[in-house]
C-alpha cells in the first residue's frame, strides 16, 4: 500500500532542532523520520522505522547467508553473569542498573556476550555441535555521559550482536573471515564509503580486531592510513615505531638550572633559546619531556594517579589512554590531588619524582620514543627549575611503556616507515577475536574428539544497525535535504501531485496503482490545498531517490521524473511512466 502524505503521520520542520550538530541529526529530525524524547533516546516515526527496518533487512540477509542462526534475548538481565565476568564492575556507570520488588539485581544489556556463551553452554556439549555461528537484532542500552550526534551516539540504540564458537584457532580464524566478507557486503549496499582498519578489542577483551569505519569529516573516530604500504589503523590501535637506542658515552651530566616562570612548554622553550642557547640549532617543544598527571578510577573506585612522560611536542590522546587503561575512567589530576602528593611540583614535575619506587609512588610510564640513550630537558621537581641533558637509562627510568600521546599525519607507518596519513571516519562495525575470555569465565566447553573437556573459543562481531541509518544519512545529503540510497530508502518513488485540477489527482491515483502492480513502493504526496513549492521541497527534503511529479504537463501528456542525487530532470509520457519509473528502480539509468 503507498504511504499517502494526507494521512501520514508525518511533520516536516523548516528549522534545525536547536540540539542539532551534524547534518544526519538536522535532517532525520527535520524530514520527519526521528523525533527526540530526551537526550540519547529517540522515537522512530513511520519513515524512519521503514528505514530502520531495510537496513535491519540488509544485515540479516548477510548474516543468513554465512549460515549464522537468529535470536532475540532480553534486553533487562540478570547482575549474576556479569558479576562471574567481572564486568559488572568494569562497566561502571556506563550502564543501566536497577532492583526488582524483591531487591534482586539487573541490568539493561549495553551488550550479551554472557548471555550468548551461557545459551551455548546449555544446549551444547560436543564438538560435534560445532562450529556455531549464532546473532541477534537487539536493543542496547549505554548510560552515556555525553549523548549527542542524534543516533550516532545515543543511550538507547539498535544493534546486530553476533558470536562465533569454535573447538580451535583454524576455526575461529574462518568464522571471522566469514563474518568479515559478510561486513563488507553488508556495508557495500548501505552505500557509503568506508575504511577497514585495526582496532582494539576494548573492555570486551579479545585479540584480533577490526573496524568498519564510515569516511565522515564529522567523525568522532581518527584514523590513520599508509599509501605506501594499506596500513590503517584507529589510532587507539596504532604502535609507535620504537627507536634504536642512542649511545650517550660522551653525553654531559645532567644539570638542573633555573628556569623561572617556565611552566608550560612555550615558555620553557623561550626560555631555554634566550638563556642557554644550543650550537647546532633552537631548542624544540621535541626536545622537552611533558610529564602528565593523571588521576585513575578503577571500577571498584579506588583512585590511583599515573605520570605519564610524552616528547614535549606531543599532547595526550585521550582516547588512545583510556583504551590503554580500561576498564579503569581518566579523571584530570586536580588541586586536591596535589596538595595530597607533595612531592610533585606542578608545573615542574621530573622523574626523579615518579615512579613506584620514588617518593612519591606515583606509577610512571613513558611514551615508547623515550628509549635509552636520548636526552631531554623536563622538571626538577622544584619551582622555577628543570634539568637539562637528563638522559634517559642512564639518569631515569620509568616503570613502563604507555601507547597515550596523540598519533599524527606525517608521523613514521609502524609498518614500513612511509608517512602516514589522518582521517576521521564513524564506526559501523567492529569484528574481534575474544578468545576463550568469556568461556573461561563461565565455563563453556565442550568434549571433543577423544571425550576430553576443551574450553570454546568466541568471536564477537557488532554492526550497529540504528547508527548506520544516521551514518548513511550523514554520507547522502545536500543542501536540500537527505538523499537516500535506494536500497534502504522509506519508498522507492515519491509522487507528488500539484495544482487543484482533479485531472492531476485521479492521474495520479492510477500512476499510483501501476507502480504498485510493478512491486514498487510509493510515498504518495496527495495533499490537497498544499502549494507545489512547499510539496517540492518536502520531497527534496525527505530524499527519495526518484521524484515523479504530476501537474502542468498533464495537459499535454507528460509528467516529470527526476533524479534525486544528481538533479537531472526528464518529462516522461504519462503512458510510459509505470514502465520507466519500473527500470529506475530495477536498476536502470535514470
Amino acid at each position: 500500500m503507498a504511504l499517502r502524505m494526507s494521512t501520514l503521520f508525518l511533520r516536516t520542520l523548516r528549522e534545525d532542532p536547536a540540539d542539532a550538530e551534524l547534518p544526519s541529526h538536522r535532517l532525520l529530525v527535520r524530514a520527519g523520520y526521528i523525533r527526540r524524547v530526551s537526550p540519547g533516546i529517540y522515537t522512530w516515526l513511520p519513515l524512519g522505522l521503514r528505514v530502520l527496518r531495510r537496513v535491519e533487512s540488509i544485515v540479516r540477509e548477510e548474516m543468513d547467508a554465512i549460515g549464522a542462526q537468529e535470536l532475540l534475548f532480553p534486553a533487562l538481565l540478570p547482575k549474576e553473569p556479569f558479576e562471574a565476568t567481572g564486568r559488572w564492575e568494569e562497566y561502571g556507570d556506563n550502564i543501566f542498573r536497577l532492583k526488582d520488588r524483591k531487591g534482586a539485581d539487573y541490568l539493561l544489556g549495553p551488550t550479551h556476550e554472557e548471555m550468548f556463551t551461557l545459551t551455548v553452554k546449555d544446549l551444547f556439549s560436543s564438538y560435534k555441535d560445532l562450529p556455531l555461528s549464532i546473532y541477534q537484532i537487539q536493543t542496547k542500552y549505554r548510560d552515556e555521559a555525553r549523548p549527542r550526534a542524534g543516533l550516532l551516539r545515543g543511550r538507547e540504540f539498535v544493534m546486530k550482536d553476533s558470536y562465533s564458537f569454535d573447538l580451535d584457532e583454524a576455526g575461529l580464524d574462518k568464522a571471522y573471515q566469514l563474518h568479515r566478507d559478510a561486513y563488507i557486503r553488508i556495508f557495500d549496499r548501505l552505500g557509503f564509503h568506508y575504511v577497514i582498519v585495526q582496532a582494539m578489542a576494548g573492555a570486551m577483551g579479545g585479540s584480533k580486531s577490526e573496524e568498519f569505519l564510515a569516511t565522515a569529516e564529522n567523525g568522532e573516530d581518527t584514523y590513520v592510513h599508509c599509501p605506501n604500504c594499506g596500513f590503517a589503523a584507529n589510532v587507539e590501535a596504532v604502535r609507535v615505531p620504537v627507536p634504536d637506542p642512542v649511545p650517550y658515552a660522551d653525553a654531559p651530566a645532567a644539570h638542573a638550572e633555573q628556569t623561572p616562570g617556565t611552566p608550560t612548554i612555550d615558555t620553557l622553550v623561550d626560555h631555554l633559546n634566550e638563556r642557554f642557547a644550543r650550537e647546532d640549532r633552537p631548542w624544540t617543544a621535541a626536545d622537552t619531556l611533558k610529564n602528565v598527571l593523571v588521576m585513575l578510577v578503577h571500577p571498584d573506585g579506588t583512585r590511583e594517579p599515573l605520570a605519564i612522560g610524552v616528547p614535549g611536542d606531543r599532547e595526550i590522546d585521550e582516547k588512545r589512554l583510556g583504551a590503554q587503561v580500561e576498564p579503569a575512567a581518566v579523571e584530570v589530576f586536580g588541586e586536591l590531588d596535589f596538595a595530597a602528593n607533595p612531592a610533585l611540583v606542578k608545573g615542574y614535575i621530573g622523574p626523579a619524582a615518579l615512579g613506584a619506587e620514588s617518593s612519591s609512588g606515583v606509577r610512571y610510564l613513558l611514551d615508547p620514543r623515550v628509549v635509552e640513550g636520548t636526552r631531554w630537558v623536563t622538571g626538577a621537581n622544584a619551582p622555577g627549575q628543570h634539568v637539562i641533558d637528563l638522559v634517559a637509562g642512564r639518569d631515569f627510568t620509568a616503570d613502563g611503556t604507555i601507547e597515550a600521546a596523540e598519533v599524527r599525519a606525517g608521523d613514521a607507518c609502524p609498518s614500513c616507515g612511509h608517512e602516514l596519513e589522518a582521517a576521521r571516519g564513524i564506526e559501523m562495525g567492529h569484528i574481534f577475536q575474544l578468545g576463550r575470555k568469556y568461556a573461561e569465565a563461565l565455563d563453556l566447553k565442550v568434549l571433543d574428539q577423544n571425550g576430553k573437556l576443551q574450553t570454546v573459543i568466541m568471536g564477537s562481531y557488532g554492526v550497529g544497525v540504528s547508527r548506520a541509518v544516521a551514518c548513511v544519512a550523514e554520507g547522502n545529503h545536500d543542501e536540500l535535504g537527505l538523499v537516500w540510497p535506494r536500497e534502504i530508502s522509506p519508498a522507492d518513488v515519491h509522487l507528488v501531485a500539484t495544482g487543484k485540477d482533479e485531472e492531476v489527482f485521479l492521474a495520479s491515483e492510477e500512476i499510483t496503482r501501476g507502480l504498485e502492480a510493478q512491486g514498487i513502493s510509493v510515498l504518495f504526496d496527495d495533499r490537497k490545498g498544499v502549494s507545489p513549492g512547499v510539496k517540492f521541497k518536502d520531497s527534496e527534503l525527505i530524499g527519495v531517490p526518484t521524484i515523479v511529479v504530476v501537474g502542468r504537463g498533464l495537459a499535454t501528456g507528460v509528467v516529470e521524473v527526476k533524479d534525486r542525487a544528481t538533479g537531472e530532470r526528464r518529462e516522461v509520457a504519462v503512458g510510459d511512466v509505470v514502465a520507466e519509473v519500473a527500470r529506475i528502480v530495477r536498476g536502470g539509468a535514470a
